[in-house]
């Protein structure tokens, strides 16, 4: 998975984040980029953008900011397997992603009602809160 563009250069930012299977399509990497959820060292840039061994790149993935480092160079989208083999994530957002976790998991947790309060329920949480 350590292949290169046929020009023996760096693949661009668009068509890796493909290969490294962050975005579904090709497209979506672009618009991404271009919507500036994806920095390139800290940087805004542009699709085609050249990606460099050891660059670090921060993207959005849903509500999640994750923040990886690049490893390997892959301009041909494969098995997920291998794609992981092309970056490294980061120590601090991996604890920001089980931080993340942690707080919908409370979230899901947290006690709701079975059912909606009645006629009576309703007068005395009005009277209550009126107090």
């Amino acid at each position: 998975m350590n292949s290169q563009n046929s020009n023996n250069s760096a693949p661009r930012l668009d068509k890796w984040l493909w290969a490294a299977r962050f975005y579904k399509t090709r497209g979506l990497a672009r618009d991404m980029v271009m919507g500036g959820k994806v920095h390139y060292n800290q940087q805004r840039c542009k699709p085609s953008k050249n990606v460099e061994v050891g660059a670090t790149i921060s993207l959005w993935q849903g509500q999640q900011q994750i923040e990886i480092v690049v490893e390997q160079l892959s301009d041909k989208r494969g098995p997920a397997p291998q794609a992981q083999l092309l970056y490294q994530e980061t120590e601090q957002s991996l604890k920001k992603r089980e931080q993340y976790a942690m707080q919908r998991k409370l979230m899901a947790q947290s006690a709701s009602p079975e059912r909606r309060p009645d006629k009576k329920q309703r007068r005395q949480i009005i009277q209550f809160k009126q107090q």
